[in-house]
């Protein structure tokens, strides 16, 4: 069971000023988006990763860039187009008070699952690239590193809903319900069983408690499979959780 922490991207100077980037290049962090970047890598830094994967957007690169900065350990660094921003076609780069005023900004708000963007791509298609590419990615991870591994994906806010959504299972005509601030940090691990959201939307506190544990003797084969199979189901009850901040 490999994790994935999901990072958006830091503010831009298009969030700030309200401008809907798209993929427009240049579009980069600016000097809050920059401190954010900076505040995510250094809760970032208590877990040891094994791989940094970006959207090919600069913005993403620039947050990518304070992480692993931030790691003590050098972990890998790679692309993936299928994180990258959601292809908003006609709407790239217009202002999001005007584009408010568009019939289709209501089916986006409503009834996400209905939304096109004129010249770009559906939700739907932007939701299952991006699902895709993640449950690939995180498959290779654990393959690589084994199930204790943690690795992260830096993307975008509609990006992070859409994989939020489909890890809760939810439909997503829901997605609008959740929120993905510039810099935030939320945790899926994926299973056999189901995918398991550990946070959603968090900017600060101890991050350690991801930190694989340290090696211990093989256990016997049966023994490890029985120990995999209740780490793919839920806890009844809740669970202990971790059994420290820093465990």
């Amino acid at each position: 069971m490999a994790t994935v922490i999901l990072v958006r991207h830091g503010r831009t100077t298009a969030n700030a000023s309200g401008i809907l980037a798209g993929r427009t290049a240049g579009v980069s962090l600016d000097d809050v988006g920059r401190t954010q970047a900076q505040a995510t890598a250094e809760r970032l830094a208590a877990v040891p990763l094994v791989e940094v994967v970006t959207s090919p957007l600069e913005r993403c690169k620039q947050t990518a860039t304070a992480i692993l900065a931030a790691q003590e350990g050098k972990p890998r660094r790679s692309t993936e187009r299928g994180i990258t921003e959601c292809d908003y076609g006609d709407w790239q780069g217009k202002a999001l008070t005007t584009l408010a005023k568009e019939p289709l900004w209501k089916v986006v708000q409503t009834q996400p699952s209905a939304a096109a963007f004129p010249g770009g791509e559906s939700l739907t298609a932007m939701q299952a690239r991006a699902v895709a590419a993640v449950r690939r990615r995180d498959a290779a991870v654990e393959a690589e590193h084994g199930p204790s591994a943690v690795w992260v994906a830096v993307s975008h806010g509609d990006i992070i809903k859409a994989l939020l959504a489909d890890a809760l299972g939810m439909h997503l005509d829901l997605f609008q319900r959740l929120h993905v601030d510039p810099a935030s940090v939320s945790i899926v691990r994926y299973t056999q069983t189901r995918p398991f959201v550990l946070a959603s939307n968090t900017h600060a506190g101890d991050l350690s408690w991801l930190r694989p544990p340290a090696p211990k003797k093989a256990a016997k084969k049966g023994t490890a499979r029985a120990r995999s199979r209740r780490g793919d189901d839920a806890a009844v009850g809740g669970g202990a959780g971790p059994s420290s901040a820093s465990a």
